[in-house]
């Protein structure tokens, strides 16, 4: 008879909600039921024998009902400083061009395309390493030589577009080739 009052004991400290179910708060997020932070309400078998269990939820006291209040309200600050950095991000590279230098023919077709590796290195070499490939938004590869407005995916719904000059690779000979002429004109 003593398990039977304990375990009568621990049904009743579960908050019941409106609907007759079990009132628990998601640490984790859980498919099809919610975000860490939301309050649910399920069955209570469901909550006793596997979100409680493996540590997806905790019993949703008033306790945490505030803890959980001031977390969102931190990590909303902590996303709005997020968003203005991207958006800050944005802006300076809208007001830049960036080069990527390839092999081309005369007429100005590449030998391969521009992607979006090519173009992260390019941002890169200009200081900027915050981009990932993924983040380029291309609508196909770039064939041909010439100046290209490439969209970026900053994240939080934050876009941007840069100017990308696609030139010709310089070859070492025409380098040379200029550095003596500018020799002999001293």
């Amino acid at each position: 008879m003593g398990k039977t009052k304990s375990k009568s004991k621990r049904m009743r400290r579960l908050p019941v909600g409106p609907n007759g179910g079990v009132q628990v708060l998601l640490v984790h997020p859980v498919e099809n039921l919610g975000q860490p932070g939301d309050i649910v309400e399920v069955k209570r078998g469901y909550a006793n024998n596997y979100l409680l269990p493996r540590g997806l939820a905790t019993i949703a006291t008033e306790y945490h009902k505030r803890m959980v209040e001031k977390y969102k309200l931190r990590l909303l600050q902590v996303q709005e400083a997020r968003l203005a950095v991207r958006k800050a991000l944005a802006q300076q590279l809208a007001q830049q061009s960036f080069t990527v230098e390839v092999n081309a023919t005369e007429e100005g077709h590449l030998y391969g395309s521009v992607g979006k590796n090519d173009i992260v290195a390019a941002l890169k070499a200009a200081g900027v390493t915050q981009i990932t490939p993924d983040q380029v938004m291309l609508e196909g590869a770039i064939k041909e030589l010439g100046l290209y407005s490439v969209k970026l995916n900053l994240g939080m719904g934050v876009e941007t577009e840069i100017k990308l000059w696609v030139v010709p690779v310089t070859s070492p000979e025409e380098s040379k080739g200029s550095k003596k002429e500018k020799d002999k004109s001293k």
